[in-house]
């Protein structure tokens, strides 16, 4: 049995990163349950994650946090609210080299909001496509009065995955003060 003091999911589209953040953030050998992809039409990436995703990242004051990645093909989503129990939060990445970026934003917003209110929400491969960067995102979030922090995130780079874990730590120390 894994346990952990405190829990955060990773979902979003597929390709989008969310396993690429855990490996990067996580302190333990990550466990996960990857599979050949055999949705090539969503994404041409040749393994794709089809259980959870799981590491953990200890921080300071013996902190432990459970990393847990959620598959991202939505024939998977029976998989989310299982995954999602129990969490102080969720990072939902959206790849922005997809043209149906705002709908898969709408649509992975929409699922996770019924899990959790404490999201934020990082925008991945910004460097292989440049038009209107965060813009198109934050004015969408804008008009739709979503609340989340929107972030401009690399999968790879530590600092980027660790500013929106903190991110979500500090909304929920907020919102327990």
């Amino acid at each position: 049995m894994i346990l952990q003091q405190y829990k955060i999911v990773f979902g979003g589209t597929m390709g989008a990163g969310k396993s690429a953040a855990i490996n990067t953030l996580s302190d333990i050998p990550v466990v996960a349950t990857e599979a050949m992809n055999t949705d090539t039409e969503a994404h041409a990436k040749y393994l794709t994650t089809v259980g959870i995703d799981y590491g953990e990242i200890h921080l300071e004051g013996d902190i432990k946090i459970g990393l847990y990645g959620t598959p991202g093909q939505e024939r998977f989503d029976f998989m989310w609210p299982i995954v999602c129990k129990g969490a102080i939060g969720a990072v939902i990445l959206i790849d922005h080299t997809r043209a149906e970026r705002l709908q898969d934003l709408a649509f992975y917003l929409k699922a996770f909001q019924s899990y959790s209110e404490n999201i934020v929400v990082g925008v991945t491969h910004l460097d292989e496509q440049e038009d209107q960067m965060l813009k198109i995102y934050r004015d969408w979030m804008s008009i739709h009065r979503y609340p989340y922090p929107l972030f401009a995130a690399d999968a790879r780079q530590k600092d980027d995955v660790l500013l929106m874990i903190e991110s979500l730590i500090a909304s929920v120390e907020i919102q327990t003060a």
